[in-house]
């Protein structure tokens, strides 16, 4: 395994590969190393580019390096009455590169976007093993093409990022979580739709398998007491509403259900991303046995089942949405893409992008479908 100190390190690393024709994969914290086929390459682990670069907390802006540890960087700015502007999540020893590299977003993707709307700047190294720097320690940069929002969820396929510049927000002074018992899956996604959408400003809504749904309210005191108590009455059509936690760690593992999925059972995890809509049907499409939590107020579904067949992606294709396999047993991971199938012309677009970056494929590792060059689309 190749260890980087710095940039520096890291762009001799990736030069000497191009220069040898060697791949390379990206590792963080190495807590999503089984999404994707199984490959063969040489790890190179990001995990000693740590520490914070700059943060000025009056700014709301933070420049950490990649090898961070996500737990320490919101231990960070909690300590400042802060938060990341998305909501990430991770497995312990996830790393802030990875979770941005990933694209990870919780619950609060509906109301406070994904790691790309957040990810202002960075500095990276190309698959040349050139250095550089894109975005800017601002909110608005138009300076050129927005790289940040390529590099946010391209799994280290692009280049390798070294340092990020985050916007974060002021922490909530108040949160409470309420929720519903024993809904159905339609009657779970009408409660969520009709909060999300009414005055009530309720920043996350989410279902779990045992018919709970989990709606999030956050701001100053009095403004979440008065929502609070305007919801049951807005709801009144649909379901029955109590008080769960006023607390975000006594709620907390209910919404990291909703958010990863992880307490479904099965050797098999679709991720699975569709008009919220449609979520009721994908579920009574579901193979027996097969579990479900919802979340973005059903725009996206975990499913857990232990079918090896890609009947869960077909269902989901037949409802406009996407579905990627996130976990699953290695003879189906070399089987079965990771991401759900994309259009030609649109394979060839991010083709192009990464060959722009990385000519001679140095993070083309097999690890997913789309690894080819356009030349082969």
């Amino acid at each position: 395994m190749l260890e980087p100190r710095d940039a520096a390190d890291l762009a001799e690393i990736v030069a000497d590969a191009a220069a040898e024709g060697r791949k390379l994969e990206l590792r963080g914290g190495g807590t999503k190393a089984a999404f994707g086929a199984p490959r063969e390459a040489e790890i190179v682990s990001l995990a000693g580019l740590t520490g914070v670069v700059d943060y000025d907390p009056a700014e709301l802006v933070l420049t950490v390096r990649a090898g961070m540890l996500l737990c320490d960087v919101q231990a960070l700015v909690a300590s400042e009455g802060q938060m990341l502007a998305f909501e990430p999540w991770g497995d312990p020893g996830a790393t802030i590169g990875g979770t941005v590299a990933a694209g990870v977003a919780g619950s609060r993707r509906v109301t406070a976007g994904s790691a790309r709307d957040h990810l202002l700047g960075l500095t990276a190294v190309s698959g040349c093993g050139e250095v550089f720097v894109a975005g800017a320690k601002v909110v608005k940069n138009v300076t050129g093409y927005d790289l940040p929002k390529l590099m946010a969820g391209s799994w280290g396929r692009i280049a390798a990022m070294a340092e990020l510049t985050l916007k974060v927000l002021p922490r909530p002074r108040h949160v409470v979580t309420l929720a519903a018992r024993g809904l159905a899956p339609a009657a779970a996604h009408a409660a969520m739709a009709c909060a999300l959408g009414s005055r009530a400003d309720v920043s996350a809504a989410a279902a779990l398998p045992d018919g709970t749904v989990l709606l999030r309210v956050a701001g100053f005191a009095p403004s979440v007491a008065a929502r609070c108590a305007v919801l049951p009455e807005l709801l009144a059509g649909h379901c029955a509403l109590e008080a769960m936690a006023e607390d975000e760690d006594e709620a907390a593992p209910l919404w990291r259900q909703a958010m990863t999925g992880e307490a479904l059972h099965g050797a098999v995890r679709w991720d699975v991303h569709l008009p919220p809509r449609h979520a009721p049907d994908l579920i009574a499409a579901l193979p027996p046995g097969a579990e479900w939590a919802m979340d973005w107020g059903g725009g996206r579904l975990w499913i857990g089942s232990d079918h090896e067949d890609e009947a869960v992606r077909e269902s989901a294709t037949l409802l406009g949405g996407e579905a990627r396999l996130v976990l699953a047993p290695e003879a189906m991971r070399a089987r079965v893409p990771a991401f759900h199938p994309r259009a030609k012309g649109v394979l060839a677009l991010e083709a192009r992008v990464r060959r722009a970056f990385d000519p001679k494929d140095v993070f083309a590792t097999g690890r997913f479908a789309e690894d080819a060059h356009a030349d082969a689309v």
